[in-house]
């Protein structure tokens, strides 16, 4: 297919070479593009080729803004505003996002947590692809459980419950799905402008009254650089301003795991340790934070997160939530067949843990996909025994390995060679968790 056709208003060629010579593309144009692209008539190698020009040589903010919703005009568009309070009026909606980071169970506890206070949690969610776990993945892990929602039991369960956490429907922003795969296998996924408009055309799509970003930064991040991380959070908390949806980002560090567990059914038990009012402080803090955020954004400004943590009424609603899904809240949860522990050679305070071999070591046992095809194990993935600012004497268990196919050990042990260093002298300063605020 070579890009033109008698019918159509412009030609591929044409769109690169504005991108090519650092040209802006006019509204027109974009509109063309995305849907060209999305009915066949844009070959793969063409978008390719613009997606490229795009990563080297940039968009302006209004086409960004205009590449964004035209992705969102290629489908569908939720609409909330049936759900209705206890006085009758319309009730808020708050949704979260995060960039993708190792141990990253943060939605399993926010979701639940913000519904506690009358906001409705419409947590549409991903599946896992290389080192960064999916929350579906995590959820899936709990007997019965399901994913896909039809969009009359999503409204019920949002109206009932007040939390629902979903697969997203292959209606909204088709376009990003094709643009997306592409990018995959091109060496164009880290282009900011196409990141922003991946990310906001689904969750403005989805119909959420107000968004609070979660930008991870650092080496198990996908944005491993600061500038760049404040960047991205800049141009998208833009994009949902200027579609109407309240929009905040934190930036947060992920050069550590958050919490002590990366795969799937250790980190659901980790988050119902959290909804129990304990769990490790870093992901309490974070999910805690981010509540409050969501909740300033959908105009609730009184509430005390933390003590409905502690005080069961989140877990109330997680037991809810996850019995409307089919899920069993109380079963047992999945456990490896096979573990090995990694030791300290010495004595001192961890100094780092790099967040990045660890999420590539659970992946490699097996908690994660390298293609979407892949199954993973409910049960595979590290258990940390240490964090950075612990002190440990040599002999002591730094990490345990989880696994069904221990063949999988040699593997995952070769990518932490180094992951953990120890300071000696064992006087280690606090990363801060929270980054910075993009408002």
């Amino acid at each position: 297919m070579t890009g033109t056709t008698q019918n159509e208003a412009f030609d591929a060629v044409d769109i690169i070479r504005v991108k090519r010579d650092r040209g802006t593309l006019t509204p027109a144009q974009i509109d063309w593009t995305i849907d060209a692209y999305t009915r066949g008539v844009i070959a793969d190698e063409q978008m390719a080729a613009l997606n490229m020009a795009i990563l080297l040589n940039g968009m302006d903010r209004a086409e960004i803004a205009r590449w964004t919703a035209a992705m969102i005009a290629s489908g569908e568009r939720m609409d909330f505003s049936s759900l209705r309070r206890p006085d009758g009026g319309v009730k808020a909606t708050t949704d979260k996002h995060s960039t993708g980071g190792v141990g990253d169970k943060i939605t399993l506890p926010l979701a639940p947590l913000v519904a506690v206070f009358g906001v409705a949690v419409p947590q549409l969610s991903g599946r896992g692809l290389g080192h960064t776990g999916g929350t579906l993945d995590k959820l899936e892990a709990i007997p019965g459980w399901r994913a896909a929602l039809s969009n009359d039991e999503m409204m019920a369960q949002l109206q009932d419950v007040g939390a629902v956490i979903c697969a997203a429907g292959a209606g909204l922003a088709p376009a990003d799905k094709k643009l997306y795969a592409l990018r995959d296998v091109t060496g164009t996924v880290e282009a900011i402008p196409l990141i922003a408009s991946s990310i906001m055309s689904k969750k403005i799509a989805e119909g959420t009254g107000s968004l609070v970003l979660d930008v991870k930064v650092g080496s198990g991040a996908f944005m491993k650089d600061l500038a760049q991380a404040r960047e991205l959070a800049q141009t998208m908390v833009a994009l949902g301003k200027d579609a109407g949806v309240n929009t905040v980002a934190l930036l947060t560090n992920m050069d550590t795991p958050l919490g002590l567990t990366a795969g799937n059914a250790i980190e659901v038990e980790e988050s119902v340790e959290v909804l129990s009012g304990g769990g490790p402080r870093d992901v309490v803090e974070l999910t805690v934070r981010l509540a409050q955020e969501m909740l300033v954004c959908a105009g609730v400004h009184d509430a005390d997160p933390a003590a409905a943590l502690k005080d069961g009424r989140a877990m109330d609603v997680w037991n809810r939530m996850i019995e409307a899904q089919g899920g069993d809240p109380r079963a047992t949860l999945p456990v490896a067949k096979e573990s090995e522990t990694i030791y300290a050679t010495t004595s001192g305070v961890v100094a780092e843990l790099d967040a990045l071999s660890v999420g590539v070591a659970a992946w490699r046992l097996g908690a994660g996909r390298a293609r979407k095809e892949d199954v993973v194990q409910a049960g595979a993935g590290v258990r940390l025994h240490a964090k950075p600012g612990d002190r440990i004497s040599a002999g002591d268990p730094l990490m345990t390995l989880l696994t069904d196919t221990p063949e999988r050990f040699a593997r995952a042990t070769e990518v932490l060679s180094g992951a953990v260093v120890i300071d000696q002298a064992g006087s280690v300063a606090a990363q801060p968790l929270i980054l910075d605020r993009i408002a």
